[in-house]
């Protein structure tokens, strides 16, 4: 790929996030003006010193006034963007590029959505004019496909499959039991997740991420400036973007086992952070497990385990919060669900906690070995066509 990375030129001065759930007592207002005032508070600067904008909503509002009515923002620059599901990842990165380019001084990127009141029981759906041909499927429906193709590839027994299908889910909400900030604040027992109801092929209730309102929030600086607002700044190390030609439900070669996109968004992430060995490298990875099959298929996507082999990986507890790599030790998807603008923003208040040392009884242990990187993907769309984003954040420059 052509893109030249932005490494170490930007680092993050402040974050907020909202604690992420069933709000039917708060609107879009009043999630924005909170994860705004907790990371303006974070950055220990008022909102006139925030130079521009940016906002990622999906569906829960049009235009910059989204963000400008709320915080009271006078005649500055709002962005509001979306990207499926890294809206959030997005405006991080445009964010990042303004400051990177020297347009403006502080920059804040924030992502908001509220679902929960919305009507729908799962992501909306923007409803496109098609020619006929596609066939209308669920996201459970088109991730579901993922399991069985995988389990045929490798000559994985389906039961088997199914176990690391269901420890992902069991690891995800053992995580997210610890986190205040989380929906679901509860462990589950493999039993239960493995004799869930159906929804979709072999996926079952707790294979699938909830749904969810929430707002998360970053103010971006240029890196020299980082510690006049912080002692601990994350430096941005790589921002990746990437969408797909889209082709895989009618190419013929697309055997559902992998996200190109992913493997070309992570390869040039990568190469921006200098990273040569990601599983050995990183503190910690915040993926997009929106199913339990994704995940799976992510951590081969993502170079954390060779081909055919994450399955084990995942059973061995490689993945744990405790072990070698740990990957969604806030609890994921599964445990937060999914407010689409705010996913990317709340993954990356997860690196900030974590980095910084002030997760408290949730704190990873690789960052007291000393691993200082932490990763943050999104996916949007469907296996075979969708976008994909991955950064990378360090707490310390290269030397």
């Amino acid at each position: 790929m052509a893109s030249n990375g932005i490494r170490d030129r930007v680092a993050i001065v402040g974050m907020g996030c909202t604690s992420f759930g069933e709000h039917w007592d708060r609107s879009v207002n009043d999630l924005l003006v909170d994860a705004a005032g907790e990371a303006l508070t974070s950055a220990g600067i008022a909102l006139p010193q925030v130079d521009a904008f940016w906002l990622g909503t999906l569906f829960s509002g049009q235009s910059g006034l989204t963000l400008s009515r709320p915080l009271k923002i006078d005649y500055k620059p709002v962005s509001r963007l979306e990207n499926f599901c890294a809206t959030g990842s997005e405006a991080f990165r445009n964010a990042c590029y303004a400051v990177a380019c020297g347009a403006y001084d502080v920059a804040m990127a924030i992502g908001v959505e509220k679902l929960k009141d919305s009507g729908y029981s799962g992501l909306p759906n923007i409803g496109a004019a098609g020619d006929g041909t596609r066939a209308p499927l669920t996201a459970p429906a088109m991730f579901s496909l993922l399991a069985p193709a995988y389990a045929g590839k490798y000559g994985i027994e389906p039961e088997r499959l199914k176990e690391a299908m269901t420890r992902i889910a069991w690891k995800n909400h053992r995580n997210g039991a610890l986190n205040p900030r989380a929906q679901f604040r509860k462990e589950v027992p493999k039993e239960t997740i493995a004799c869930s109801p159906l929804v979709a092929g072999p996926l079952g209730i707790f294979d699938c991420s909830g749904v969810s309102d929430g707002a998360a929030a970053a103010i971006v600086v240029r890196a020299e400036d980082a510690r006049r607002y912080t002692d601990r700044p994350l430096y941005v190390k790589a921002l990746s973007f990437v969408a797909g030609p889209a082709a895989g439900p009618i190419d013929p070669d697309y055997d559902y086992t992998t996200f190109p996109e992913v493997v070309a968004s992570a390869a040039d992430a990568y190469a921006q952070a200098g990273l040569k060995d990601p599983r050995a490298e990183l503190a910690m990875a915040e993926v997009h497990d929106c199913f339990t099959p994704t995940e799976l298929v992510l951590m081969e996507d993502l170079g954390f385990s060779g081909r055919g082999t994450a399955w084990k990986d995942v059973l061995a507890g490689v993945f744990d919060r405790d072990g070698e790599l740990a990957v969604n030790p806030d609890g994921g998807l599964k445990s937060f669900g999914h407010p689409i603008g705010a996913s990317g923003l709340r993954m990356l208040f997860e690196c900030w906690l974590q980095l910084r040392g002030e997760a408290g009884d949730r704190q990873i242990a690789s960052v007291g070995r000393g691993r200082t990187l932490a990763l943050t993907h999104n996916l949007g769309g469907a296996p075979g066509e969708c976008v994909s984003f991955v950064s990378v954040v360090g707490s310390a420059p290269s030397a």
